[in-house]
């Protein structure tokens, strides 16, 4: 499922450079290989256990590495790489029954991808989805002269500001100091192997510069943008910390100017954000902003930085700030607007959030906040939710209104209810079904609420009511011991890889009480395909909708479905309700695929 819990957090990827030389992203709380950078500290080991044991629907984006700038004096904005994202991987439980009777043993249906028309979120394989594009961009058109306006022609105070608005944008930084200029030949002649793409040769003239000169600024920070590319092209997370360190030399020379200062720094805090170091770019940022205490587009940048580290708490307090400095800026809004729905102030949350992607500034084009926005509009009962998820889909967020996971491969096919032919894991279905009653005694078994197997659904999915999951398997391995309380259900499943080997999926018993009202919801991944065999269902008020066709469990009996489409569950009836849920691969999943893509 994909949906919002009490305590959502603002998370990401990081994606330093492995030493395989493959690309592949990773979680920006895990530990890197870099070297250790001054005066920065990692995330810890208990706070990345802590990130990832967060529930599903904190969904951890793969933020691809920003593009290095050719032109130094157009430093890169890290909010265009920023994926908000709330939630936590949901608790998983999984049993498997023994059966005396042989299986095969694989019921793996593997078959071509087809194409499809949705131009939803995707991901390739995981080393695809992480290969960094380093083309370097096109050096800006210098800035042509306005034609004056006639005396007639008086512009109004709001063109004034929006032309000064433009003015700023267009100006270019100054990078050099009074001694700088006196050295802008050697400086121009070693920038000019940098752009030309002769790194080695570029790096090498920059640390004569800077050997000759140890006081340039200039030289420092060339010789910092250099390692940067060469991290880039070498792939090495070794001379990318070089590089933070060189910007951050740079920055700290007397006489340096507010623009190199700015460039140097900002560009630290991107690049320690990309080797996972988010204490490190908070520090940076919260640097940048004492120096530069009203800009704005940093003080956003500073309250991303709080979210990702889990600190909704301070990055209200700097959003907070923004608008009351820029009541009208977009970025802060929907920020702003995702905080305040993270606290579960739904009603709230909702005017920050529209205004917020109706101002169509930078940073508020995502997924993300469509998908908060229809959500809360849902929980307050106003059908304008679905407008909003049909601008998503049209902005090509959403594969369509129905289905709103955001971590997809491409030409799955899709479609919301499944029968066991079509997964190809009729295998799976027959030993579920057969063993349906052993597995039942054993979920029952350990059903006891004091023996704290079944922990209550935390993840403000319900309207009310009481939900209760025991987790077998999450993110494809075991959950602790829980598998000592069911033995046969778990060594049965230990035969199907599709499940127990499913990275982006759960097993789990799930038992709901009468009187329990599940909100709709979607999944975060369409790499999964969700089964519900029923254990102990009432006669009468179970139900379960997906998209526009509502089914209902049977004792023995397999549903199969897409949760990455919208569903919804009731359960209206005078006793509890127990189903056991595995999730599997698309069947559509080649097998490098399961192996490489990141785990949700």
């Amino acid at each position: 499922m994909f949906h919002l819990i009490k305590c959502v957090s603002y998370f990401t990827f990081s994606a330093c450079f492995p030493p395989s030389q493959v690309l592949k992203t990773k979680a920006a709380t895990n530990r890197h290989a870099a070297e250790p950078e001054e005066e920065e500290s990692t995330v810890t080991p208990t706070q990345e256990t802590a990130f990832r044991s967060q529930l599903e629907s904190e969904i951890q984006a793969a933020v691809p590495l920003p593009p290095i700038v050719k032109d130094e004096f157009v430093p890169d904005d890290p909010r265009d790489s920023l994926h908000p994202y709330e939630g936590e991987a949901e608790t998983i439980d999984t049993a498997g029954v023994l059966v005396e009777e042989s299986l095969p043993e694989e019921s793996l249906a593997e078959s071509g991808q087809h194409l499809t028309s949705s131009k939803f979120t995707q991901e390739a394989d995981s080393a695809v989805q992480a290969e960094i594009q380093a083309e370097p961009q096109a050096e800006p058109e210098p800035q042509k002269e306005t034609p004056k306006k006639t005396e007639t022609e008086e512009p109004t105070e709001k063109q004034a500001e929006e032309k000064l608005k433009e003015k700023a944008k267009k100006k270019k930084p100054k990078l050099l100091n009074k001694f700088d200029k006196t050295i802008k030949a050697e400086i121009d002649a070693a920038e000019n192997l940098r752009k030309k793409g002769k790194l080695e040769e570029a790096l090498k003239a920059f640390e004569a510069l800077v050997r000759k000169h140890p006081q340039s600024p200039r030289s420092r920070y060339g010789k910092a943008q250099t390692e940067d590319y060469l991290a880039e092209k070498q792939r090495s997370n070794d001379l990318l910390q070089k590089a933070i360190n060189s910007y951050r030399e740079a920055a700290e020379l007397p006489d340096v100017t507010s623009d190199l200062l700015r460039a140097a720094l900002k560009r630290r805090a991107e690049r320690q954000q990309f080797l996972g170091r988010i204490h490190g770019s908070l520090a940076t940022l919260e640097k940048l902003v004492e120096i530069f205490p009203e800009d704005i587009e940093l003080k956003n940048e500073l309250g991303v930085a709080h979210l990702l580290l889990g600190d909704n708490k301070g990055a209200r307090k700097v959003f907070e700030e923004v608008l009351a400095l820029e009541p009208s800026n977009g970025f802060a809004k929907v920020h702003f607007g995702f905080i305040l729905k993270s606290d579960n102030k739904i009603p709230e949350s909702i005017p920050y959030l529209k205004e917020g992607l109706e101002s169509g500034e930078p940073g508020t084009d995502d997924g993300r906040f469509y998908f908060h926005l229809g959500d809360a509009l849902q929980r307050v009962g106003d059908n304008s939710a679905y407008h909003w998820y049909e601008l998503g889909h049209k902005r090509g967020h959403f594969a369509s209104v129905w289905q709103r996971s955001l971590y997809n491969v491409a030409g799955l096919k899709a479609q919301p209810w499944w029968t066991p032919k079509e997964t190809g894991y009729t295998d799976l279905v027959k030993t579920l079904e057969r063993n349906w009653r052993t597995i039942r005694d054993e979920a029952l078994a350990v059903m006891d609420q004091n023996t704290g197997s079944f922990v209550p659904e935390e993840e403000n999915l319900r309207e009310k009511g009481e939900w209760g999951q025991n987790t077998l398997w999450q993110q494809g391995k075991k959950s602790g011991n829980a598998c000592q309380g069911v033995p046969k259900t778990c060594a049965l499943l230990e035969r199907y890889s599709e499940a127990t080997g499913c990275k982006r999926g759960q097993i789990k018993f799930s038992v709901m009480q009468p009187g329990t009202h599940v909100w709709p919801h979607t999944g975060p991944t369409n790499c999964r395909l969700r089964m519900h065999l029923g254990l102990v269902i009432p006669k009468h008020g179970c139900r379960i909708r997906c998209t526009d066709i509502t089914r209902e469990w049977e004792e023995g009996k397999v549903l199969i479905f897409d949760d990455s489409f919208e569903h919804e569950v009731w359960q209206d009836a005078d006793s509890y309700r127990l189903i056991f849920i595995v999730d599997v691969w698309h069947p559509e999943l080649t097998a490098y695929q399961r192996q490489t893509l990141s785990a949700i």
